[in-house]
């Protein structure tokens, strides 16, 4: 039906990103609409005061009086990075690494689209469904927002669902690297996974120990999450994470083009 990877691997998708798009978006306005009943809480400071200090340095718990404040801690600080995490990687390790355990990666390959074209493709499959998610979460937590009166201008929540959409995309991009290169969806998935876990392990750490303060920068985690990521603004420090992907890619694709795909 189509001589187009990209778009064979859309169509393929759409079924995924409605579902994964409705779950998320409805989970983000569902912590929207949680936010006044937080808001008008009485004693809240109170209430605040008594958190571990430990909770309030990680999770900002202190600044949820704001709309951006409360987004930053209940949604973005883990749940929304979480997700776009297992998204990205585990459609990365799947859309080559998987079609090649399962035998049907040399079916493609044997006619006349290259194996670098054919590879391109699926990353532009796999950048698209991550942004389209980034995207469809954006508009339920902007139009949740303005239900509510949140005080959540349009920029912010863009900016803050660009940071974990490009956290995912580069987690993503890794898992289909490490597919290109050892044709296994395993590996592939638990190089990214790893990484992803020690890059939370290293922020998390970094916010109590101030000999690892200064490592931080090394952690994807610490590049979209510091300083909100809503209410942050656009950081240039949101560019090395996709830079991370893409340059695993561009090490991996001479490799996929010269080894035996398995059958």
């Amino acid at each position: 039906m189509f001589r187009n990877v990209f778009l064979k691997q859309m169509y393929d998708e759409r079924r995924r990103l409605v579902m994964w798009g409705m779950a998320t978006g409805l989970i983000a306005a569902l912590m929207m609409f949680l936010w006044p009943s937080v808001r008008d809480m009485p004693d809240l400071e109170e209430f605040l005061a008594n958190y571990p200090q430990a909770m309030k340095d990680l999770f900002n718990i202190e600044a949820i009086t704001s709309g951006a404040g409360f987004l930053n801690a209940e949604l973005f600080s883990f749940l929304l990075p979480g997700l776009f995490l297992i998204f990205g990687i585990t459609r990365g390790a799947a859309l080559v690494a998987g079609e090649e355990e399962v035998g049907k990666l040399e079916l493609v390959l044997v006619t006349s689209i290259s194996r670098i074209r054919f590879a391109l493709q699926k990353v532009a499959a796999l950048t698209v469904s991550i942004v389209l998610l980034g995207l469809v979460i954006f508009v339920f937590l902007w139009v949740s927002g303005l239900v509510v009166d949140a005080g959540l201008p349009a920029g912010e929540a863009a900016a803050g669902m660009l940071s974990v959409t490009l956290l995912g995309l580069e987690h993503g991009l890794l898992a289909m690297a490490v597919g290109l290169l050892t044709g296994s969806k395993t590996w592939a998935t638990a190089v990214a996974s790893a990484v992803g876990v020690a890059g939370y392990v290293l922020y998390v750490a970094g916010k109590f120990v101030d000999a690892v303060e200064r490592l931080q920068v090394f952690s994807p985690i610490y590049h979209a999450l510091e300083s909100g990521p809503v209410g942050g603004g656009f950081r240039p420090i949101f560019l090395w994470m996709p830079v991370v992907g893409v340059v695993a890619l561009a090490l991996a694709l001479p490799r996929f083009n010269a080894r035996d795909i398995g059958t």
